[in-house]
């Protein structure tokens, strides 16, 4: 009867296994609202992003005001590789990123770590 339950658990252990890591989850997605000649987003940084993916116009200036309220210090930089952009995420302060829109397309963030990640869609 043991070998059962264990043999049930590992199944159930492995099924969340491949949940976790593989699994389509739901993503935040915002997009940014053109306010004059700007547009902008809000991003808290709190065990990771949210929003975690965001769309921007193209063309159009655009600044991502990044707070950081995680104490850890996995969170305390963000890079935009494709944007040669490493900062410094000062904890209970918003840093403003100021994001190039000429070029649409696809892009990613992480933390200093990357361990943590979030999207950028220009379109």
């Amino acid at each position: 009867m043991s070998q059962i339950i264990v043999a049930v658990a590992g199944v159930i252990v492995s099924g969340f296994i491949v949940w976790w890591f593989f699994g389509h989850h739901q993503v935040a997605t915002v997009a940014a609202e053109v306010q004059g000649q700007t547009q902008s987003v809000d991003v808290k940084v709190l065990g990771g992003y949210s929003p975690e993916r965001v769309v921007l116009k193209q063309g159009v200036p655009a600044v991502l005001n990044f707070t950081r309220e995680d104490p850890s210090s996995c969170l305390d930089r963000v890079v935009f590789p494709d944007f040669g952009i490493n900062q410094a995420l000062p904890q209970g302060e918003t840093e403003a990123i100021k994001i190039d829109t000429s070029k649409p397309g696809e892009y990613t963030w992480a933390c200093g770590m990357d361990m943590f990640h979030g999207q950028l869609v220009i379109e």
